[in-house]
């Protein structure tokens, strides 16, 4: 049962009899007028478990975009009341408060705005159903068990990067009216020479068949091989500008995935930390970053160290082949150093190896402010910090291996670019 705001103003206008009679009696005969009218409108009231509620389970939907779940209410007589849709806090359910006017035969339906959090299934926790009596003193409250289900995906906010790394693409691929000539590009076509082009290209042969100097045309490798590892330890737990790290390192994923596999090259990813707890295979040109998202979904970060001697033997156990092994983990000296340097010598040895980090701005910011003592300490402690992390990524360079170390924007678009770039010069 449950008290609504009808019934403290039904006791106040008691005052009106006790000052025409003043007495004690008058006093608690208005009290039992009020307890029995009360019972009355809560026996009267429409019981919530005769209510049928059908729930619609809202459709998928990205981290940070909303959606909405649907719930339909039909009742064999007429109710009124309040209805709250709850659902766990990370589904970020707004205006779950519903007033319900229901008739005999017509479904009412009710809408909540769902705005996700956090990545993975997210579940309703019930429908809670009031019903006012006639009198609108008192109603019935029950919370209904109505399951329902949101699937929140990884935010993908770097695919508006794609469109512009797809047209480079298509210029080295030779869709385009430009051809690229390096080392271990594919030959393509033979045509005429025209003024510009590098003499390096020419055939000689060809030329000598024909009355006119020939040059072959290149295009990039096609049918590589890229293998994107992220690291789920506790350093990818860490949130950058209140973003976990594993999140940012999944958005740059996304984006390298899109467009490896429109070149044409076999994409696999995984995710591991002291075991694999990911891995999927990539082909084809359809609509690779959907499934992407789906695998990644309900990844979490685990609060444990990474076994790089784990992963990199399960890398290279793998051989297919020469790669481009991008490594999405945080360039964080003490667990590079410990963990990750003492195995880069066998993974280079096989592989191309990039390894793409998320910078944190806020070092740059505590080391611009140096306003009074306390800042003075901070800036100069973000400064040894960013000087270490650029010491890791020279050791890292003069093992063979590329190091993209920027904010967790530019990540995304900075590691479309560099996998371009090592195309357009053969070194995949």
């Amino acid at each position: 049962m449950a008290l609504t705001g009808r019934l403290p103003l039904l006791l106040a206008a008691g005052l009106l009899p006790v000052l025409v009679r003043p007495q004690q009696s008058t006093v608690w005969l208005w009290l039992l007028v009020v307890v029995l009218l009360a019972a009355v409108d809560v026996l009267a009231a429409p019981r919530p478990r005769s209510l049928e509620v059908v729930r619609t389970d809202p459709p998928t939907t990205r981290l940070g975009e909303p959606t909405t779940a649907l719930l339909e209410v039909r009742a064999a007589r007429r109710a009124r009341g309040v209805l709250r849709d709850a659902w766990q806090p990370t589904a970020g359910a707004d205006g779950r408060r519903h007033r319900l006017r229901l008739d005999p035969g017509r479904p009412q339906r009710v809408r909540t705005e769902l705005v996700p959090r956090r990545r993975g299934d997210l579940r309703a926790l019930g429908v809670t159903v009031r019903l006012v009596g006639p009198l609108g003193l008192a109603a019935r409250q029950a919370t209904l068990d109505v399951p329902g289900r949101l699937r929140s995906l990884p935010a993908f906010g770097s695919r508006r990067h794609l469109p512009s790394r797809i047209a480079r693409l298509r210029e080295l691929d030779g869709r385009a009216a430009v051809r690229v000539r390096g080392q271990g590009t594919e030959f393509d076509s033979l045509r005429a020479y025209v003024r510009g082009d590098d003499i390096r290209s020419i055939d000689w042969r060809a030329s000598a068949r024909t009355r006119e100097t020939v040059v072959r045309t290149w295009q990039p490798e096609r049918d590589r091989r890229v293998v994107l590892l992220l690291d789920t330890s506790r350093i990818a737990a860490a949130r950058v500008d209140d973003v976990p790290r594993l999140d940012s390192a999944m958005d740059a994923a996304l984006l390298l995935a899109a467009l490896a596999s429109r070149a044409g090259d076999r994409v696999e990813v995984v995710a591991g930390d002291r075991r694999v707890r990911a891995r999927l295979a990539l082909r084809g040109t359809g609509d690779v970053a959907a499934r992407l998202q789906e695998s990644l979904a309900d990844l979490e970060p685990e609060l444990v160290e990474a076994d790089w001697d784990r992963l990199v033997a399960d890398l290279v156990g793998r051989r297919r082949g020469r790669a481009l092994v991008v490594l999405l983990t945080p360039l964080e000296p003490a667990s590079v150093e410990q963990g990750l340097l003492p195995v880069l010598p066998v993974l280079t040895r096989h592989h191309r190896v990039v390894v793409a980090s998320v910078r944190d701005p806020g070092l740059a910011r505590l080391a611009a402010v140096r306003d009074d003592g306390a800042s003075v300490h901070q800036a100069a402690a973000a400064e040894q910090a960013l000087a270490r992390r650029a010491r890791t990524a020279q050791v890292l360079g003069r093992l063979g291996v590329d190091v993209l170390d920027v904010d967790a924007e530019a990540l995304p678009p900075a590691l479309a670019d560099h996998y371009l770039a090592l195309k357009a010069r053969g070194l995949l």
